[in-house]
């Protein structure tokens, strides 16, 4: 596939990116190379409420050009092992949502308009935007200063962080004004951001509540076959985009050409490594969304979207042909029965085989396949059936393995989820999957 790429240039053994996209796809500029081994740091800005704000941009998120990885060819995957993250924001302001009527075409996430410069026969998709104020008033289209936000804030709140970012604590209305008069700064935002700090709406609904902080990245991984709104990179919020009125609109079919890399998974932290497809060559790896906390399911929708310093090691692996990612999370983040077996463990149950003249298949270690679709029995079935071809099984072994050996998580509602499973070591090796696994979880004991 044909990509917008700089000059060549040899292969970096680290990479920093602090510019900005709010589309990937192959139309992007490939910042790097870094080479097979190597490094990429990225500063990433604020997802969902920022640019939800900023109807100039044409996403719910606002995420760092992706890197070209040296070797990574289409068929291939990218196993990015998160050695950094660490929360950049002081402070931020979320809530839940809906759509402003007559302010956006389709899908208020990706085609924001201004209805006046619409009605008065000017360009009107996409305005460019100020800020005038505090409040949903604030943002005014820069062509003819009507009010353009595209989302109401329904119920909201503005968090403060400690200095070491492990405790938040939500303020009160005279507080979050004062921090709207300077949220550029307590938001954190660099000058190549195009959001507006979401701080302006200076919300607080929601006083006096304090959550503890565990950093976690919402969008990290390669970029699809074809052009997608960053926050649409997947098989929920994705499937707003088929028959859609607006120019990202696909059919059911180029929806498949996702890489359903916008997770929104609290384990996708430091310690855990998140193995993707390439689906373009380089495949093009970018970052964004983090958040200070995100309970599972983020069932308001939206949770402490923050900007952030994140320093992934990449790893080409050849041959590993993937249709989304897996993830290989902290062992104590794995559920209970997905959990490697100790050594006690497997000798208690090769005595009960013998005992019952049945031998044990031999090692086996966790691995969680992840899958998407626009409600959670659909996402259930798609990490069902990417397991099954991954690993040669049945869709039925698949279902009684994750049953009695694993689990399914929900990473976000309505349709985003974690399938954990047991896979015998023979399986991961002829997939090329056992290096990766051993070192997220050591050999398995006892066999």
């Amino acid at each position: 596939m044909s990509i917008q790429t700089e000059p060549s240039t040899a292969a970096s053994d680290h990479v920093v990116v602090d510019r900005y996209t709010d589309i990937v796809g192959p139309s992007n500029e490939m910042l790097g190379p870094v080479r097979d081994g190597g490094r990429i740091e990225y500063l990433t800005v604020p997802g969902c409420w920022g640019p939800m704000i900023t109807p100039a941009l044409r996403s719910g998120h606002e995420v760092t050009l992706p890197v070209r990885v040296e070797g990574a060819e289409v068929g291939d995957a990218v196993a990015l092992h998160i050695e950094r993250l660490e929360q950049v924001s002081r402070a931020i302001t979320s809530g839940t949502h809906e759509g402003w009527d007559g302010r956006f075409l389709s899908d208020p996430f990706v085609a924001g308009i201004c209805p006046t410069c619409r009605d008065e026969g000017r360009h009107f998709l996409y305005p460019d935007t100020y800020l005038e104020g505090h409040g949903h008033g604030a943002v005014r289209c820069s062509a003819c200063h009507s009010e353009v936000i595209p989302f109401r804030m329904i119920e909201g709140y503005t968090m403060v962080f400690d200095e070491d970012k492990e405790i938040g604590v939500t303020v009160t209305a005279e507080r979050a004004d004062e921090i709207a008069d300077d949220g550029q700064a307590w938001v954190g935002l660099p000058d190549n951001a195009v959001q507006h700090p979401i701080t302006v709406l200076a919300t607080a609904d929601l006083v006096g509540t304090m959550a503890r902080c565990r950093v976690s990245a919402g969008n990290l991984g390669s970029i699809p076959a074809i052009d997608l709104p960053s926050s649409h990179n997947c098989g929920d919020f994705g499937a707003f985009l088929i028959g859609a009125e607006h120019e990202f609109a696909v059919s059911e079919e180029e929806l498949e050409e996702r890489t359903d890399v916008h997770m929104d998974i609290d384990s996708v932290r430091v310690g855990s490594t998140v193995i993707v497809p390439v689906k373009v060559d380089g495949a093009g790896i970018y970052a964004g969304d983090v958040h200070a906390m995100i309970g599972d399911g983020e069932v308001a929708v939206h949770a402490t979207d923050v900007g952030a310093r994140l320093v992934v090691r990449v790893e080409v692996v050849k041959g590993l042909t993937l249709d989304g990612p897996l993830l290989l999370p902290p062992a104590e983040d794995l559920p209970f029965l997905a959990r490697p077996f100790s050594s006690d463990e497997v000798e208690r149950a090769k005595q009960l085989a013998e005992a019952n003249r049945t031998m044990l298949e031999g090692p086996v270690l966790p691995v969680q396949v992840l899958g998407s679709g626009p409600f959670i029995n659909a996402a259930v079935d798609n990490a069902v059936e990417r397991a099954a071809r991954l690993f040669g099984m049945s869709v039925h072994e698949v279902r009684n393995r994750g049953t009695i050996a694993g689990a399914v998580e929900i990473g976000r509602l309505p349709g985003f989820i974690q399938l954990n499973l047991q896979v015998p070591r023979p399986i991961l090796e002829r997939v090329g999957l056992a290096p990766l696994v051993e070192a997220a979880y050591g050999p398995a004991a006892g066999w």
